[in-house]
């Protein structure tokens, strides 16, 4: 894994939280893996707008963590599945709150999006 040459402070939990979850796409995984999307190609099909590159990073980066487990079948052809370890599980509460908070703010947030859209066309002219 890359290692910044300024060291991190992780003498907050906010710090460690967002060392652990803090990438793009990583809660959202979570997410997916606790509601038994297991295997790397559905994950892949569900997060359709990221690089394979990426959620393969994020993952390992969660299994480096602890949080999840990726368990390699021994057939032809290899087959892989990640589950939540015991540390994960713990997690689940933080993002399953993330998730309720902002499918209480989607409506407003579309909003947000839709003006911000026709700001843009109006300054660009386009």
């Amino acid at each position: 894994m890359y290692e910044k040459k300024i060291p991190k402070d992780f003498s907050c939990g906010i710090s460690v939280l967002m060392e652990i979850i803090g990438g793009k796409w990583k809660s959202y995984l979570l997410f997916l893996i606790s509601t038994g999307v297991r295997r790397p190609s559905e994950l892949h099909r569900k997060v359709p707008t990221a690089t394979s590159r990426v959620l393969n990073l994020q993952l390992k980066e969660l299994e480096f963590h602890g949080i999840i487990c990726k368990e390699i079948y021994p057939e032809v052809p290899p087959h892989v599945e990640y589950s939540l370890t015991a540390f994960g599980k713990s997690l689940m509460p933080v993002i399953n709150a993330m998730d309720a908070w902002g499918s209480g703010y989607v409506g407003e947030f579309q909003q947000l999006m839709r003006q911000k859209s026709e700001l843009y066309v109006v300054e660009t002219g386009e």
